[in-house]
C-alpha cells in the first residue's frame, strides 16, 4: 500500500546500520528486580504546576540504556583513471593506478545509536537502521554495545523487522544487568510528560525531558504508520534509545525526527510500546512478524475527494489500483472504491487502511465496509501475507511526475471538451500517442492537450496527463468527459475526481474543481 508522504523528509535518527544472521537462545532464569519496579520511583513524580527534579527517576534508568556501533565494510567503485596507459597512469592512485583504473575498493565505515536492555541476561531493543547496513554496497561486520560504565561488548542479533525499523541484540556479560520494563502507550495522553535517554552524536548518556505532543502520530510510513510525537529533543545517535513516562516506564522507541536541516526541531517521534512489545516478544521466541496485506494502492480521502464524491470529511480512504490476482482483485474490489471501515473499525487519518489491514491475521477474512458509486455495500477479503518492504516499493511505481514537452506533435484530431467547465482539452488516447507520452499501451482513456493555467486544474494536471475516468466512470471521449461534468454540476457537486495516469506510474485520483 502506498500513501503520500510530507513534503520534508522524515530524517532516520541514524543513517548507518547493519544485517546479521538470526539466532534464537534460551533465556536463563535470571530472578531482578527491575529498575523501574513499581513504587521504586515514586517519589520523582512531578507535583502540580510544575515538574521536579528528574535525577533521582534517570539514576535508576540510565544504567540500562546503552551506546550501540556497529563495523561496516563498505565497498565502493572508483572512477576510471583517464591516464591509464600513458606515462602519467601511475602517478594518480586516486583512481585506483595504472591500467586497473575502476577498480572497486573496500572503506571501513561506522555507526552509532542507542537501545535499552529488557530482561537481565541481557537482551537489547533499539531500531533496525540502528543495526542496518548504512549505505548500498556496505556490509555490517560487527555490532558492539557499550555499556554506560563503559564496558564493552559484542553483540548477536536476534531478530529483526524492517517494517516496524525494530531490532533486537543479545550480550552475554556478568550479569544480572540493570534492565527496564515495558510501560503502557494506550493510555499516554497529549502533555504527559516525558523523558529521553540515549546517546546523540556519540556523546554518551544524554537525557532531555518534553511532553507528549500528539499521540497516533501518522506520518506516511505504510503499514506500521502510528507514532507518538514528542518535543524532547531528538537527535541523530537517539535513535532505538527509550522514552519513559513519569513512572519510569518505557512507552515508546526513539525512532524519526521531522527536520528541514537533520537537527532536532522539537518534532520527534517514537513507535509505541503497545506496538513494539509485541514485535519484539515475536523475535524473542525466534518467530517471523507476519502482516496482513490486501494488494491494493490507497490514497487518503481528501477535502477535495470528499468533495467530489459527496462524502464526509476524514472518511475512509480511496483505492487508486488493485493488484492483478491480489486478495483485493478476488474479491471484487476495484479503483474507486472507498473503503470505511475494517471488521468494524472505522477507517479514518488516524487509523488508515494499510494499519488496519496489517493488524489482521494473514489468512483470515476481513469484512470491509464500502462505497461504490456513492453506495454503501461490503466485501469480504481474504487477507494475505504482507510482502517485504524492498518488494512493494519495487512495484509501487517510481513516483516521479510526468512533464509533456509543449512542442512535441502528438498525433491524431484535437478536439475541444464541451467539459471545459473544468479547464482541460482532451483528445482520444491512440496507440502512438500513449507511446509518445510514454503510458502502457493497456491504458485507455483520452489525453489532455491544453490546461487553462487559471483553473484549478492547470495547478494540478498538466499536457500528456491521461483521463482514465470521472466519478468512477469510464472516459474514452471529450463527450464523456463533459457528461461526467455535467453530471456533477447536476448533483450539486463544486468538484470531479479524475482518475489520472501519468507516464509509467500506478493512476491516481485528482480532483478538480468546476468553474
Amino acid at each position: 500500500m502506498k500513501t503520500v508522504r510530507y513534503a520534508y523528509a522524515l530524517t532516520g535518527a541514524l543513517l548507518l546500520g547493519g544485517t546479521a544472521a538470526s539466532l534464537t537462545l534460551q533465556r536463563p532464569a535470571i530472578a531482578q528486580q527491575a529498575q523501574n519496579e513499581p513504587g521504586a520511583i515514586t517519589a520523582t513524580a512531578p507535583r502540580a504546576g510544575a515538574p521536579m527534579s528528574f535525577a533521582d527517576m534517570v539514576a535508576r534508568l540510565q544504567p540500562a540504556v546503552v551506546n550501540i556501533s556497529t563495523d561496516q565494510k563498505v565497498t565502493l567503485q572508483q572512477p576510471t583513471n583517464p591516464f591509464a596507459g600513458t606515462p602519467f597512469g601511475d602517478l594518480f592512485g586516486q583512481f585506483g593506478g595504472g591500467g586497473r583504473g575502476g577498480a572497486p575498493v573496500t572503506r571501513e565505515a561506522q555507526s552509532l545509536g542507542s537501545g535499552f536492555i529488557i530482561s537481565p541476561d541481557g537482551y537489547i531493543v533499539t531500531n533496525n537502521h540502528v543495526v542496518a547496513a548504512g549505505m548500498r554496497g556496505a556490509v555490517v561486520t560487527s555490532i558492539r554495545v557499550t555499556l554506560p560504565d563503559r564496558k564493552e561488548y559484542v553483540a548477536k542479533l536476534i531478530g529483526r523487522d524492517t517494517a516496524s525499523d525494530l531490532a533486537l541484540l543479545k550480550i552475554n556479560a556478568p550479569g544480572p544487568l540493570p534492565f527496564v520494563r515495558w510501560g503502557d502507550s494506550a493510555h499516554a495522553r497529549v502533555g504527559d510528560w516525558v523523558i529521553a535517554i540515549g546517546n546523540p552524536f556519540g556523546l554518551g548518556g544524554t537525557v532531555t525531558a518534553g511532553i507528549i505532543s500528539a499521540v497516533h502520530r501518522v506520518t506516511g510510513q505504510g503499514a506500521n504508520d502510528r507514532f507518538i510525537q514528542t518535543d524532547a529533543s531528538i537527535n541523530q545517535g537517539n535513535s532505538g534509545g527509550p522514552m519513559f513516562d513519569m513512572n519510569g516506564n518505557v512507552i515508546g522507541i526513539n525512532s524519526q525526527i521531522f527536520s528541514q536541516s537533520g537537527g532536532n526541531i522539537g518534532i520527534g517521534f517514537a513507535i509505541p510500546a503497545e506496538e513494539a512489545r509485541p514485535i519484539i516478544d515475536t523475535l524473542m521466541k525466534g518467530g517471523t512478524v507476519k502482516r496482513g496485506y490486501l494488494g491494493v494502492g490507497i490514497q487518503p480521502v481528501t477535502d477535495d475527494i470528499a468533495a467530489a464524491l459527496g462524502l464526509p470529511k476524514n472518511s475512509g480512504e480511496i483505492i487508486g489500483r488493485v493488484e492483478p490476482n491480489g486478495p483485493a482483485a478476488k474479491a471484487g474490489l476495484r479503483a474507486g472504491d472507498v473503503v470505511t471501515k475494517v471488521n468494524g473499525t472505522a477507517v479514518t487519518p488516524d487509523n488508515t487502511l494499510s494499519y488496519l489491514i496489517a493488524s489482521v491475521t494473514p489468512g483470515s477474512t476481513a469484512r470491509l465496509d464500502i462505497i461504490r458509486d456513492g453506495k454503501p455495500t461490503s466485501a469480504n477479503v481474504t487477507v494475505a501475507t504482507r510482502p517485504p518492504e524492498d518488494q512493494l516499493a519495487a512495484t509501487s511505481g517510481s513516483g516521479d511526475d510526468f512533464s509533456a514537452d509543449d512542442d512535441d506533435d502528438q498525433s491524431g484530431q484535437q478536439q475541444q471538451a464541451p467539459s471545459n467547465a473544468i479547464g482541460l482539452t482532451v483528445q482520444p488516447l491512440t496507440a502512438a500517442i500513449a507511446r509518445q507520452i510514454g503510458v502502457d499501451s493497456t491504458v485507455q482513456g483520452v489525453v489532455i492537450s491544453q490546461v487553462d493555467p487559471s483553473s484549478d486544474a492547470g495547478q494540478k494536471l498538466r499536457r500528456g496527463d491521461v483521463v482514465s475516468a470521472i466519478n468512477g466512470t469510464p472516459v474514452r471521449t471529450a463527450a464523456d468527459l463533459a457528461r461526467g461534468v455535467q453530471a456533477a454540476k447536476a448533483a450539486g457537486r463544486p468538484q470531479v475526481l479524475l482518475m489520472v495516469v501519468r507516464g509509467r506510474n500506478p493512476g491516481a485520483f485528482i480532483a478538480v474543481k468546476i468553474k
